[in-house]
């Protein structure tokens, strides 16, 4: 029975590996998988709530706080007696209750500034957590991207080979006729295994691509997977008018995860001076008590104990009051510490300022890079018909003996070189605009 079970464990585990390498995954699909499996962004959830119970935290701050304690006390020998604070030399016991609370009245308005700081932690995590996802998203999305480019290189490269495989089957032909030397069978091999070659090697950069993408989405219990098939035949140019660097920095200014997580810790550092400065002023508690208690030497006039019942009842006593506690000296710490935060406010300003410049300058070298790619596309377009007219006609060159088999190859290979470019550039170009509309606030992902 127990090896059935294990038997049939196993065949469900292979069905499920199965399962996940024959899926066809768009990108999608694996951003929404690689951000609910991404073991990175579960401790930023994590942190998240650390947060969010911290906030909580402080705001609970301002209740009041109630202890209650009792006591059950055995006395041997000489001691004082718990009652009146007079020496006796018995054994006894004594049992008491005592109820007590206060209360913070004021402290410079501390804890106030405590919930503020740490409400605006809690945000600024929330806006880390999200840019964290945004960052997945894009690994993601380069490493999907990387799929394709390898995807259609090999797609070239077994062109090529194809197109080796029948030169040398035309060559044998033509030898057996008598028409070419037994050295143009060598050539053409030579080439065709230069092509096959280039087939092994661009699959082996192909899976290696995909490892990067199973990885970055944590894809267990499988080493394979397939991406859905086409790429895009014409890159998409967008309107100059909304490819300018300045307009493009202001639209993701204003909604950027990053930045605004920033600017949090900016104003939280803020609060924090304010935290510290509450040290500095009068502090005003009230408080207030009630306890009671039973004493096995209160006794009535005739030696006997007075009852349980009794000593509650008459023993009961309450106090309230209020404190004032004024800071006077503090070997300076408190004023060092309204320093260190205001250091720490300074950095956090410095840190804003540093990814403010940051993103101009990353919109700047997307923008200078669009520009260039869509130049590049239409050269690299045209490279493309150019070397593919050039191959074309040095085929038919070849296949009537006017040309070499090595002419030949410098023409496949260049229209080879010219596909590569060209799919090169427009995945390029697809990526930069991908990011470039993310930056102007545009949907790139699916994913809330």
């Amino acid at each position: 029975m127990k090896i059935r079970i294990t038997t049939s464990f196993l065949i469900l585990c292979l069905s499920a590996t199965n399962l996940i390498a024959q899926q066809t995954w768009s990108l999608d699909d694996c951003v929404n998988y690689a951000l609910e499996h991404n073991l990175f962004l579960k401790d930023f959830k994590y942190a998240t709530e650390s947060g969010e119970e911290t906030f909580k935290q402080s705001k609970r701050s301002l209740l009041p706080n109630i202890s209650g304690n009792t006591s059950y006390t055995i006395n041997q020998g000489r001691t004082v007696d718990p009652n009146d604070n007079s020496i006796v030399n018995s054994d006894f016991f004594s049992n008491d209750y005592n109820l007590q609370a206060s209360i913070d009245i004021f402290q410079g308005f501390q804890k106030m500034n405590i919930i503020k700081a740490s409400k605006l932690a809690y945000k600024a995590i929330q806006e880390e957590t999200l840019q964290e996802k945004y960052l997945l998203s894009f690994r993601v999305m380069r490493a999907y991207y990387d799929i394709k480019f390898f995807e259609g290189l090999l797609a070239i490269s077994l062109e090529q080979e194809a197109l080796s495989i029948t030169n040398l089957d035309l060559v044998n032909k033509q030898i057996d006729l008598g028409l070419k030397a037994g050295a143009d069978k060598y050539e053409a091999e030579s080439l065709l295994l230069r092509d096959e070659l280039n087939v092994t090697q661009t699959r082996n950069r192909l899976a290696a691509a995909k490892l990067r993408l199973i990885q970055e989405m944590n894809l267990e219990g499988t080493s394979e997977i397939s991406i859905r098939e086409g790429l895009v035949e014409k890159f998409r140019e967008t309107d100059p008018d909304d490819i300018k660097t300045d307009q493009i920095y202001e639209e993701a200014m204003g909604f950027l995860p990053i930045i605004k997580a920033q600017e949090l810790r900016a104003l939280q550092a803020q609060k924090e001076i304010s935290v510290a400065r509450a040290s500095l002023y009068p502090s005003l508690r009230l408080f207030g008590g009630y306890g009671t208690g039973y004493y096995e030497t209160i006794t009535d006039s005739l030696g006997v104990t007075i009852p349980f019942r009794n000593q509650f009842r008459d023993n009961a006593a309450g106090f309230a009051g209020i404190s004032l506690s004024i800071p006077i000296l503090n070997s300076w710490s408190f004023r060092s510490r309204i320093k260190q935060q205001k250091i720490a406010f300074d950095r956090a300003q410095n840190n804003l300022d540093l990814q403010e410049q940051e993103l101009f300058q990353t919109i700047q070298q997307l923008v200078q890079e669009y520009n260039s790619l869509v130049v590049e596309y239409d050269q690299s377009f045209q490279n493309m018909e150019a070397q593919n007219l050039a191959f074309t006609i040095a085929q038919k060159r070849y296949d009537k003996g006017m040309i070499s088999a090595l002419d030949l190859f410098t023409a496949k290979n260049l229209f080879a070189i010219a596909q590569n470019d060209n799919l090169q550039v427009r995945l390029r170009a697809e990526v930069n605009k991908s990011t470039l509309d993310f930056y102007r606030g545009l949907p790139v992902f699916n994913f809330n």
